[in-house]
């Protein structure tokens, strides 16, 4: 997905989980952060970050920090755009574990839950999860970076739609260019390590892709190896 248009700032610092202070073109500017997750190896005061300009006159903040520049490259942390990509490269068949829909549907409720992506292929009915990841530690992506009850629901839920004849698929979108592999962050969210392992036993297919990330732009672009373990 490539953005319309998109601002150069310098971060001063993150007020609450939605509200960060910037510099663009040397005014301070309260602007959005599209993530609710911690960040916070990556808004460093100084940092150089892009924003996407609100078309909502309305709007309290007028900018939307979408990315931020972190060891010389880009890290995207627009929480939306994982499930955009997703979705685009589903439809021209560049997921290449999963082959070539024939149809694909985005927001799916199946029963109590909702599913990011919902996509049928010869006699297969797959509903599938989308996770952005922003954490990397050692060259490792890592998700998640907070807690998240929610995620853990949606592996269960992914679970039961394949006890019940479904394929279930969770995708994990590597929103940065630097990372050789993924692995869930037991150490932030031991619960949800463990909720990943045990739905892959139970045949939920796990993938983890990277991606090409540039200041206004974020493309899928190859698997990367997923390590799943088991953690006292």
């Amino acid at each position: 997905m490539k953005y319309e248009k998109i601002v150069h700032g310098r971060f001063l610092k993150r007020l609450n989980r939605f509200i960060a202070e910037v510099i663009i073109n040397g005014t301070k500017e309260l602007v959005h952060i599209k993530n609710t997750g911690r960040l916070r190896e990556l808004l460093l005061p100084e940092a150089e970050v892009s924003l996407e300009p609100s078309n909502n006159p309305n709007r309290k903040t007028r900018y939307s920090l979408i990315a931020v520049k972190a060891n010389g490259e880009w890290v995207n942390i627009d929480s939306q755009a994982p499930n955009a990509v997703a979705f685009e490269a589903l439809k021209a068949g560049k997921l290449r574990e999963l082959g070539y829909p024939h149809l694909v549907k985005r927001e799916v409720t199946y029963q109590d839950s909702r599913f990011d992506l919902y996509f049928e292929r010869e006699e297969k009915k797959v509903f599938m999860e989308v996770k952005g990841v922003t954490l990397a530690k050692n060259g490792m992506a890592m998700f998640p970076d907070a807690p998240t009850t929610r995620g853990t629901r949606h592996l269960v839920e992914l679970s039961k739609a394949v006890q019940d004849g479904y394929e279930g698929v969770i995708l994990f979108v590597v929103q940065r260019p630097d990372c050789h592999g993924f692995s869930p962050n037991h150490e932030m969210d031991h619960e949800f390590a463990t909720a990943l392992l045990d739905a892959s036993r139970r045949g939920v297919q796990v993938l983890a892709y990277d991606a090409i990330v540039k200041e206004d732009e974020l493309v899928l672009d190859k698997p990367l190896p997923i390590e799943l373990y088991e953690m006292e």
